[in-house]
């Protein structure tokens, strides 16, 4: 079921943020330039995505209404777990304050409840927890009710337009369809599933 669509959606959204946030925990100094699923970005350049951005659209978002995509520029710093942590603090206080009812405009145009924006919000982080774990190798469980519901949010909202190389998500890597949760949540966004951690091979090299 859609997250959107369940009773109570910020249960789970407060269930992926403290999920993102135990992963951010467990992540070293050492690690910052490591790479993610995301090729893209690397540990620090997605953390920062998570702390910087993220955390902050979607407390705009939360309190109804519609971003400025040049407004979060700061930089991320050392502390990440205490960064996100107040900001996760933040965004959930901005949830409890809202008329989930409310109608909001939506970026192409028409109205839909306030609550339609949270189904986003959970997938976002359950996908980036899942990346910081694959790799940073770090030892969290990641609970796969969050896949699950990021998974039918995704295939019901993702259409083909917003795939590709300017577009942040790639085309659907295929996996078994026997797959765990977060492996069939990792291939619907262009992630390769049996991504390894560690540093960049060529940083193992002696000059």
């Amino acid at each position: 079921m859609p997250p959107h669509t369940i009773p109570n959606p910020l249960q789970h959204l407060e269930s992926a943020l403290n999920q993102c946030a135990e992963v951010i925990s467990a992540i070293s100094a050492n690690q910052a330039e490591w790479p993610t699923p995301c090729t893209e970005w690397n540990v620090q350049e997605l953390l920062h995505h998570l702390v910087v951005q993220d955390l902050h659209k979607f407390t705009v978002m939360a309190r109804g209404n519609n971003v400025d995509p040049m407004a979060a520029d700061a930089t991320v710093g050392a502390d990440w777990s205490t960064r996100f942590s107040d900001g996760a603090a933040l965004l959930m206080r901005a949830w409890a304050s809202a008329d989930l009812s409310t109608q909001v405009a939506l970026p192409g145009g028409g109205e839909a409840p306030l609550r339609s924006r949270i189904g986003l919000q959970i997938t976002e982080f359950t996908v980036h927890a899942w990346d910081l774990v694959k790799a940073t190798g770090v030892h969290v469980i990641l609970d796969p009710v969050l896949a699950e519901q990021s998974l039918a949010w995704s295939q019901r909202m993702l259409k083909m337009e917003h795939r590709g190389a300017d577009r942040g998500i790639g085309l659907e890597v295929r996996v078994p369809i026997a797959s765990d949760p977060y492996t069939q949540l990792a291939g619907w966004f262009g992630r390769t599933p049996y991504f390894r951690a560690g540093p960049r091979v060529e940083s193992l090299s002696q000059p």
